[in-house]
Formats: C-alpha cells, sequence, structure tokens
C-alpha cells in the first residue's frame, strides 16, 4: 500500500539525519518518481504555497512573537515565585512547583521549547541544590514543558483547527481540563520521587501575604490566556484576531507593565520570533505538499477500509489511533503530524461517532508526548542541555512521566466527559 511506503522512506531519509523539510519533500518527489505518478513537479510548488497561504496560518507566527514577549526577562522568574508560594511546602515541592509553573507558562507562551527553556533555566539549579538527580530534573522539564501544547493557547490545535474545520474555540476549551490532568499527574510522581529519595519532604507554608504578593506579581502575565478565551469564546474577536490582540497585550506587559523589555530590544526580539516562524511555516508547506499528494492517491480511503476490517468499534478505533500517533510523534514535531494525519482521520469520525474536538485533543496529547519521546524528541535536547546530562540518565527518570502520562491520555481518550465537557457547557 502507497501509504506505509511513504511513511516508510519518510522516516528512512528522517533517520539518515536529513532536516524535516527536506525530508518531507524528497519523500513526496521520491515516490512521484518510483510510482511512475502522472503528478507535475510545478504541483508541489503550488501545493507547498497554498499550504501557508491560508488566513488563519497568520495567528502562528503571531502568538509566537505574544509568547516570545511575555516569556522575555523575569515573566519566568514571577511565575515560579508564585507557584513556589502556592505549593513548596508539599513533599517533592520543588518538583511540583516546576509542573505548575510550567502549566501557568505554558498558558502565556503557547510553546513547549520556550516553557521549557524559561522555567527549566529557574527550577533546574533549584532542584539540584535541592538534592534532585539531574536526570530527574531535566526529565520533569521535558514532560512537564509540553504542557504548553496542551492548554490554550495551542498552535497545534489552531493548525488542527484549520485542516479539519473544528472550531478553534472548542479546542482551546477542551485542553484545559486534560491539561490540568496531565500536570496533577506529574506533580504525583514528584510527591512520590520526593518521599522516595528524601530529598525533598516538604517545607514552610508560605503566608497569606507572601501568597498575595507573588500572585499579583504574575497576575498582568496570567491574565493573557484570559483575554484570549474570553474574546473568542463571547465571539468579540476571532482566533487569528486574538493572535494579534495578545502581541499587542504582550508589549504592554512586557514594556509598560513589568519593564523587562525596552524598545532597542523590539528589532531583536521580533526578528529571533520571525526566524522561528519561518521554520514553522516552511515546514508546514513541506507537509502540505506530502499531505496533497497522500490525499490525491486516494490513500484516505484505503486507509478507512483497512481500519473498518479490523477496528469494529469506536474504542478500538481510538486505540489504533493512539498508537499510531504515539509512535508518529516519535519522528515528527506537532504541527507537521497534524496536517499530515488529520486529512486521513477526520473522515472517518462520522463512521465511529467520534467528535472532531474530540479527536484533536487526543492527537495533540498524543504528539505533545511524542515530544518527549526518545530519542529525538524537542524538549528532551533543552532539558538535557540545560542540565548538562546525558539522554541516558534521563531517559531513565523520565519512565515514570512517561507513564503517567499515557494513562492520563487514555483517559481523555475513553472518559470523553473528561476533555468534553467544557465544551458540551459552552457550546
Amino acid at each position: 500500500m502507497i501509504l506505509f511506503e511513504i511513511f516508510g522512506l519518510f522516516f528512512l531519509v528522517a533517520l539518515a539525519g536529513v532536516p524535516l523539510v527536506y525530508s518531507l519533500l524528497i519523500t513526496t518527489i521520491v515516490t512521484i518518481w518510483w510510482k511512475g505518478l502522472s503528478h507535475p513537479l510545478e504541483t508541489i510548488f503550488l501545493t507547498y504555497i497554498g499550504g501557508v497561504e491560508p488566513f488563519v496560518l497568520i495567528a502562528v507566527p503571531l502568538f509566537i512573537v505574544a509568547g516570545e514577549l511575555l516569556s522575555h526577562g523575569g515573566v519566568g522568574e514571577r511565575i515560579v515565585r508564585f507557584a513556589r508560594t502556592l505549593f513548596g511546602f508539599l513533599p517533592g515541592g520543588l518538583g511540583i512547583v516546576t509542573v505548575a509553573s510550567c502549566l501557568l507558562f505554558g498558558g502565556v507562551s503557547g510553546s513547549a521549547i520556550a516553557g521549557a527553556a524559561a522555567v527549566g533555566s529557574v527550577m533546574i539549579p533549584a532542584m539540584v541544590r535541592g538534592g534532585y538527580s539531574r536526570g530527574f530534573a531535566a526529565a520533569l522539564i521535558a514532560a512537564a514543558g509540553t504542557l504548553a501544547v496542551i492548554i490554550p493557547p495551542s498552535i497545534p490545535m489552531l493548525v488542527y483547527g484549520f485542516v479539519a474545520g473544528a472550531s478553534v474555540r472548542d479546542l482551546f476549551i477542551s485542553g484545559i481540563v486534560p491539561g490540568v490532568c496531565f500536570g496533577l499527574g506529574m506533580m504525583a510522581v514528584c510527591v512520590w520521587y520526593g518521599k522516595k529519595t528524601g530529598c525533598d519532604t516538604g517545607g514552610a507554608r508560605a503566608s497569606g501575604a507572601e501568597i498575595w504578593r507573588a500572585f499579583k506579581a504574575a497576575f498582568p502575565a496570567l491574565l493573557m490566556p484570559l483575554i484570549i478565551l474570553g474574546g473568542i469564546w463571547t465571539g468579540f474577536f476571532t482566533p487569528t484576531e486574538s493572535a494579534a490582540v495578545a502581541v499587542f497585550y504582550g508589549l504592554f506587559v512586557a514594556i509598560w507593565v513589568y519593564r523587562d523589555l525596552k524598545w532597542h530590544d523590539l528589532p531583536r526580539l521580533v526578528l529571533g520570533s520571525f526566524t522561528t516562524s519561518a521554520v514553522v511555516m516552511v515546514v508546514i508547506g513541506a507537509t502540505a505538499a506530502l499531505a496533497w499528494l497522500i490525499t490525491v492517491e486516494q490513500v484516505p480511503a484505503m486507509l478507512m477500509q483497512i481500519v473498518q476490517e479490523h477496528a469494529h468499534s469506536k474504542w478500538a478505533f481510538l486505540l489504533i489511533v493512539n498508537v499510531f500517533l504515539l509512535l508518529l510523534g516519535i519522528f515528527i514535531e506537532p504541527v507537521p503530524a497534524l496536517i499530515l494525519t488529520a486529512p486521513l482521520l477526520v473522515p472517518m469520525l462520522r463512521v465511529y461517532g467520534v467528535d472532531p474536538v474530540h479527536l484533536g485533543l487526543i492527537m495533540t496529547c498524543n504528539l505533545a508526548i511524542g515530544l518527549y519521546s526518545p530519542p529525538v524528541g524537542g524538549t528532551l535536547f533543552v532539558a538535557a542541555r540545560l542540565a548538562r546530562v546525558g539522554m541516558g540518565a534521563l531517559t531513565r527518570e523520565l519512565m515514570p512521566l512517561f507513564a503517567v502520562s499515557v494513562a492520563v491520555l487514555f483517559l481523555v481518550t475513553y472518559v470523553e466527559f473528561l476533555p468534553m465537557g467544557l465544551v458540551w457547557l459552552f457550546r
């Protein structure tokens, strides 16, 4: 079947060390040549351009800029300080503070890499000083950093909404409860680790005055996701417009409220943000070209037939989706993976009675786990570099966190009310 040939060729090229964008384009061109297909190569170029043209994708670089604005300077430290006043007294308190900080910071930045870097630069040294092993500190940052792609504003969910025609508002809302559940699972691992090793049995509880001061310092940054969600939910602005609002709000907070950012810093920061955005958009274009080839060769129909032969219920279908995406997420970043697989899976939703929003949430959670799955997870390398620890030691400490995350993933998959309860309430 051509689908297995395409994915086999892609994995072969990617594992050879070829950058992702070239792996996608090579797979597309070689498949056309190898199978003797009649598609002109000009079509690849046109599809590539068309893949990055939709208006909704303007939100991607805008959210990246907004995240960078609020990630600059002391925002990360303020959020960590607030989390520490709330949770620092618990067993495994430093680990719990790390997870809570990533959860809060994710709602500001929307970027797993930015969250892992900002929180990790503050918390990894503190955890090591507190007796945590470097391997566990790095593993926790790698896992907790990915909470940013599950809770709103999530760039992968925004892209899925565009590809699948699903409501971005509903997708954002669906990520709130699962994001908290993933965070609570990781916090439970921290409590277990703190008690098991005796390195962090808890400290003194912060006073109400300390909590209030820390909250006031972090509040302007924490307000951004509420503004975004509130504006989308009330219909005051669209998801794309909300990204522009986030940029102006981030600029206001960074320059006039926190004063961590000076006007002369803006050109450097914006240039760096748009360099990151350019990399993302180039990959989106290449993924769109390969997704086009898969679509015109009727692969979705073939795949639907195969799945229907082996999955005789909704639950079996979702199990196949989970296994497939967990494996795919090891090799491909969430955004290109969603563009590539959503057109394959969305046509099957009506057959199995799966809500498109629920599927988008499931896909995002799977691919978030892929971000810290060895050997090539994006947040793995950030955490390993910050902690100055080898991949072997990090991977060993990662196993409890990975197990808890997979358990929460299956809860999100099969207990539909968990992710969809708020969506049903506000529809």
